[in-house]
């Protein structure tokens, strides 16, 4: 872990919510949409002081109880809980989840098999260091055109950043560099060896596009939503994604591309099928 991840994650969430969504009034001279120190400090019954503390980084272990508290008064979900948790021990170099083994790379009969019976859906296998490891054909159509898959191996992270041909492709780039950011980060970012490599190589490439980012997105990337994608010949696509993320031993996640609107799952038909049978459509 580098930096005060613990307090940008604190930082960003009581920004993120709102005085009515916790019970309190909304006055015409306030400045801010998010919560207040003071109002966060209340609500989980523990001092300002404490509360800049922590989001100032001069305390990186609050007890399970605060963590508690804290999670409550920012309406955390389940998963951000899970993450608060591992942010707090993420601050004890004396332990690594994965002590010293390398990126996952190997790809398990098993897995192939599940994307092999995926097809022609797009779908992607990817490790904590975003390299993709393995995809299906209707991928491939899908983002072959563009430029993704040409690295050895490919590497999404490396693409969005340092590929121009990325911004074209996403219209949406902000938003899908900072996913990027969020998935290098989601895990001990800088004390990975191989996290840390892919980091420098990034910041020399992409500067403050890469660095800006690093100190201002949390590691909490969306597990689901909607991405926008400019085809080359198929035109612009709204696809839904999920992302499942397999046993820890693999720390790999397979992540799965479906049509989000009627348009772009007429267009992934003629792209990646074959078959009479269309995909089906996920409402965005």
């Amino acid at each position: 872990m580098s930096g005060n991840e613990l307090g940008l994650f604190l930082r960003t969430r009581r920004a993120a919510v709102t005085p009515a969504e916790v019970g309190l009034p909304t006055g015409p001279r306030r400045r801010t949409s998010g919560l207040r120190r003071s109002e966060v400090a209340a609500l989980a019954g523990v001092s300002v002081e404490y509360v800049t503390r922590l989001e100032q980084g001069r305390d990186r272990r609050p007890s399970p109880q605060v963590l508690s508290a804290l999670a409550d008064a920012l309406r955390l979900t389940p998963t951000e809980r899970v993450h608060l948790y591992r942010l707090t021990k993420a601050t004890d170099p004396g332990f690594a989840c994965r002590g010293h083994a390398g990126p996952g790379r190997l790809v398990r009969p098993a897995v192939q098999a599940l994307l092999d019976r995926l097809e022609p859906t797009p779908a992607l296998l990817l490790n904590q260091l975003t390299d993709v490891l393995a995809w299906t054909s209707g991928y491939e159509r899908l983002v072959g055109p563009v430029g993704l898959l040409e690295g050895a191996p490919p590497n999404l992270a490396r693409f969005v950043f340092t590929d121009s041909r990325a911004r074209a492709a996403y219209p949406d780039w902000d938003h899908v560099a900072d996913e990027q950011v969020a998935a290098l980060k989601h895990g001990p970012f800088r004390a990975d060896p191989h996290v840390a490599a892919l980091a420098d190589e990034l910041t020399l490439a992409a500067g403050e596009a890469f660095t800006r980012r690093v100190d201002t997105v949390p590691g909490l990337p969306k597990s689901n939503g909607v991405m926008r994608l400019a085809h080359p010949t198929a035109g612009g696509l709204r696809l839904a994604y999920e992302t499942l993320e397999l046993p820890a031993d693999d720390d790999q996640s397979l992540v799965v591309h479906l049509p989000a609107d009627a348009a772009t799952a007429a267009a992934l038909d003629r792209l990646t099928s074959p078959q009479p049978a269309g995909l089906r459509l996920v409402s965005g």
